[in-house]
């Protein structure tokens, strides 16, 4: 792993900057008071301006929540109006196998959110297979068709798209501006294919050279063990997905450096809140100043100032929110991981409390029955709206994100 700081002076600013805002905005902040479950839905934010660069389809949104262009029809009021059901659908990213997305036609004309496309490599038909997946949306309002395309091992459809090298590897090896090119070549073949969001890039700071494993989830995931290379090649990485037309994710807040285990076989814990401040806080706090529309949280609690796991944590979602003034899309991690069934939480109890927390969109991974699943988790959430236990209004706020992101205004023009 390198050492040694690259890129411009501008990123340079934005990560000093980044360091000084979470210092100045959580140094009043106490363990004790901040555990999970203990405070309120995290306030909404608005993001930051995106770069001139970045395509309209994967760039940032003005505003938390879609407006119209003439009038007072608004899509947050547009939403309300929807069933209670429909809105918590819109929420599901449902997985399937990239190879027959198909599969999930029944849970798309439901009006499921997104897919999550796994997989090693793609067919060649993928991109009129998922046009005529599209078609099936009710009201032709889009849809989020996304994968894991970071690099090295984790690549779904490499075969279609083009190869990147791992993270570490690139961080070594390339520049950021060789980063942000190689990427956007990737980018612009997953847009050309139908995939327009993208669950990269890894903003985790972890120089542990090895390959991701059992019991540590990172490794060779990540760009360095130095949260001023990862901030600039992220930023890199990020901008290379946007040029090519396709939503960057970044993953996985608040950072898995070192963590003490993989979430997705058993629990697991980041390293200490003061650590996760000065180290893994500056490269999402950089990326979400530079127009990141979206956001993973991870399934790693955090000792000494939040029990649940982030993506259900009310606490560190508020960090995210309130502290790094995030306004995007914040996407959960698997909730069929380890971390969270190990938290005592079935699928659909975690999507509730996932929504409650500030998380916009729920995903979990392949199985036997996805269709259930999916059936499941809508029915906890109608159920805990109308028992009160999930305020209505945050469910469409969360919606509401999930049509944002891909800038899709249910108002007429």
């Amino acid at each position: 792993m390198r050492a040694g700081l690259r890129g411009s002076l501008r990123n340079g600013v934005v990560a000093v900057c980044a360091v000084a805002l979470i210092a100045a905005c959580t140094s009043g902040h106490s363990s004790s008071s901040h555990q999970a479950g203990a405070s309120a839905t995290p306030a909404r934010s608005t993001p930051a301006s995106a770069s001139t660069s970045t395509s309209a389809s994967a760039s940032t949104s003005a505003s938390r929540t879609p407006t119209a262009a003439a009038g007072d029809c608004t899509t947050a009021a547009r939403l309300a109006a929807w069933p209670t059901r429909r809105l918590a659908l819109l929420t599901v990213a449902v997985p399937v196998a990239e190879t027959s997305p198909q599969d999930v036609t029944s849970e798309v004309e439901a009006g499921v959110g997104g897919v999550v496309l796994f997989g090693t490599s793609a067919p060649s038909s993928l991109g009129s297979r998922l046009a005529a997946l599209r078609e099936r949306v009710p009201g032709r309002i889009g849809l989020l068709v996304m994968t894991d395309e970071e690099g090295g091992d984790i690549q779904r459809m490499a075969n279609l798209v083009g190869s990147l090298p791992w993270p570490a590897w690139m961080g070594t090896h390339w520049s950021p501006a060789e980063i942000q090119q190689a990427v956007t070549e990737v980018a612009k073949r997953m847009s050309a294919e139908g995939v327009n969001m993208d669950l990269a890039p890894v903003v985790d700071v972890d120089g542990r050279d090895e390959p991701p494993s059992d019991s540590n989830p990172d490794g060779w995931r990540s760009f360095s063990g130095s949260t001023a290379v990862v901030t600039r090649d992220a930023l890199a990485y990020m901008a290379g997905l946007r040029a090519g037309g396709v939503i960057p994710v970044l993953k996985h807040f608040p950072g898995l450096g070192g963590s003490s285990y993989n979430s997705d076989i058993a629990p697991a814990h980041t390293v200490p809140w003061p650590v996760v401040q000065r180290v893994g806080l500056p490269p999402f706090a950089a990326a979400i100043a530079a127009g990141a529309p979206a956001v993973m949280a991870s399934n790693d609690t955090v000792p000494g100032f939040a029990a649940y796991p982030t993506g259900l944590s009310p606490t560190q979602l508020g960090v995210l929110r309130n502290t790094l003034h995030f306004g995007g899309l914040v996407i959960t991690d698997s909730l069929s991981a380890g971390a969270i069934s190990g938290a005592g939480f079935t699928i659909p109890q975690a999507a509730v409390q996932a929504i409650s927390a500030g998380s916009d969109m729920v995903m979990f991974g392949l199985m036997s029955n996805e269709s259930g699943e999916t059936n499941a988790i809508a029915d906890a959430i109608v159920s805990a709206v109308a028992d009160g236990h999930l305020p209505r209004t945050r469910l469409v706020d969360a919606a509401a994100a999930v049509l944002a992101v891909r800038h899709e205004d249910l108002c007429p023009a």
